[in-house]
C-alpha cells in the first residue's frame, strides 16, 4: 500500500499529491493518505473519478483515508 503522509502540507498541496500518485496506482491496490484535515474537495473528485475511499478520524485530529479504483460508475458512494 502507498502511503502518502501530508500533514505538513498546506492546500493544495494534499489534493495535488494524491491525484498524482493515483495516475501510478495499480488496479486492486490502495493507498493511503494521513492528513491533518478532512479534504471534502478530494472526496468530491474521487467519487466523480472512478475511486472509492474510506475515512477514519482520529482523536488527534488527523485522518486516515484508504483510496481504491473501482469498476463502479462515477459517483458511486465509497464503501
Amino acid at each position: 500500500m502507498r502511503v502518502i503522509d501530508a500533514r505538513a502540507l498546506e492546500p493544495p498541496g494534499p489534493f495535488e499529491r494524491v491525484i498524482d500518485a493515483l495516475a501510478d496506482l495499480p488496479l486492486g491496490e490502495k493507498m493511503l493518505l494521513i492528513i491533518n484535515r478532512e479534504p471534502m474537495p478530494l472526496y468530491r473528485f474521487l467519487l466523480n473519478n472512478g475511486y472509492a475511499y474510506k475515512s477514519s478520524p482520529f482523536p488527534d485530529g488527523r485522518f486516515e483515508i484508504e483510496i481504491w479504483e473501482t469498476a463502479a460508475a462515477p459517483g458511486a458512494q465509497p464503501e
